[in-house]
């Protein structure tokens, strides 16, 4: 039986240890809690059917100092009336319930309520997976996972590692960019990058929170004919990046397919890392090939966009595209030095076009992006660049 929510006293549940004091951890990054910036908590609207998924989501937000949990529901029709006099910042929302179902609310909140965040709360299963890809065509900010755990502070536990970082990445304020980085990524590329004849080898891609639709569009926009092979990490679970693949793959001319070890990447192809593995790719005697790991997490992931494109570097010196879309944290910022350092270029999507400007905007702040563009100029830009790739005239 769940102990029932305690008054917010400043302390954690029972037995439930609170990781997320002043200096937060979060799975992709780091994130500080400022008092002085801080007006007013972030508004959740809990809904699930289960009155005991309910119980743990209430669990997992107590006590923090910028979320209050503002209401509960246990259904899509009592989520939609209860929106409209406690205006949450944002809903965590089951997909199963009996009635009006998650997807339905889902659409109902975007046409009404266009600017309130949704958090998909989905099972690790196949049929989780679709559904919840669904919900992320019809605008949901992201999702997190139900746990699989034996008790009820393991779930609580479980759930506030996956929901804190979300809710503050997508409610939270944003950084504004340094001007002088601004200008540069928005120079003229004649202007500052020297042309070389080599043309790039491989595209490789970094997407995490509101990667899914923005992957879609990017990918979309690119021809059958692409001229490079595409790699591709997009933080999901490991359930979830097979029927994803699938997905994509019967929306573009491209041809999409989860990675595989030992396969040779080639042009008009896009490989998605697997959920739970490392992508790598590496030059042997007859060419590239892609390669799996288990390694450690990386910045809280696995896969890690780091690896990705860290080890793309040293199997393409010079020849390699990194392109950083929406997403928390800071993966992919370290490779895109990298990229940078042999010679290669970096294109990131900009804030007015990203659900979270925090892997994009990590790699403008520390001078990485060699462009910054919305979502829908990107693919455009990148069939402008196969043909070659620029490296920065020192």
């Amino acid at each position: 039986m769940l102990a029932r929510p305690r008054k917010n006293t400043g302390r954690s549940p029972v037995g439930v240890p609170d990781p997320f004091r002043v200096y937060n951890r979060c799975l992709s990054g780091c994130f500080r809690i400022d008092r002085e910036k801080m007006s007013s908590p972030h508004r959740i609207l809990v809904v699930d059917d289960s009155s005991a998924m309910r119980q743990l989501l209430k669990l997992a937000l107590t006590d923090l100092p910028d979320v209050e949990v503002v209401g509960t529901a246990s259904s899509g029709d009592l989520a939609l009336r209860r929106i409209e006099f406690l205006r949450p910042d944002l809903i965590t929302l089951d997909i199963e319930m009996p009635g009006l179902g998650g997807l339905e609310t889902l659409s109902q909140i975007r046409e009404d309520h266009p600017t309130i965040r949704v958090l998909i709360v989905s099972s690790l299963t196949k049929r989780g997976a679709l559904v919840t890809l669904d919900a992320l065509s019809r605008g949901a900010s992201d999702y997190v996972s139900k746990p699989q755990v034996s008790s009820p502070e393991e779930g609580v536990l479980a759930l506030r590692k996956e929901l804190v970082p979300r809710i503050r990445s997508l409610c939270g304020p944003s950084e504004d960019l340094p001007r002088h980085v601004v200008e540069q990524a928005r120079r003229t590329p004649t202007a500052t990058w020297r042309i070389r004849s080599r043309r790039p080898e491989v595209i490789v891609v970094a997407s995490s929170t509101g990667g899914p639709p923005a992957l879609g569009k990017f990918l979309s926009g690119l021809p059958e004919s692409f001229p490079c092979p595409i790699l591709v990490v997009q933080h999901m679970p490991k359930v979830f990046t097979g029927p994803f693949a699938e997905r994509l793959n019967s929306q573009m001319p491209l041809h999409v397919r989860e990675a595989v070890a030992g396969a040779k990447p080639l042009a008009g192809q896009v490989w998605i890392a697997p959920g739970d593995s490392h992508l790598l790719l590496e030059r042997g005697g007859d060419g590239l090939r892609l390669a799996l790991s288990d390694a450690p997490q990386v910045n809280f992931c696995r896969p890690a966009a780091d690896l990705l494109f860290e080890s793309s570097a040293d199997a393409c010196p010079g020849q390699v595209l990194g392109v950083v879309l929406t997403g928390m944290g800071c993966d992919g910022s370290a490779g895109a030095a990298r990229i940078r350092e042999d010679g290669g270029r970096v294109l990131v999507q900009d804030e007015a076009t990203s659900v979270v400007w925090g892997m994009p905007g990590n790699v403008a702040r520390a001078g990485h992006a060699s462009e910054i563009l919305p979502l829908e100029r990107l693919a455009a830009r990148l069939v402008e660049l196969a043909p070659r790739t620029c490296s920065l005239d020192t």
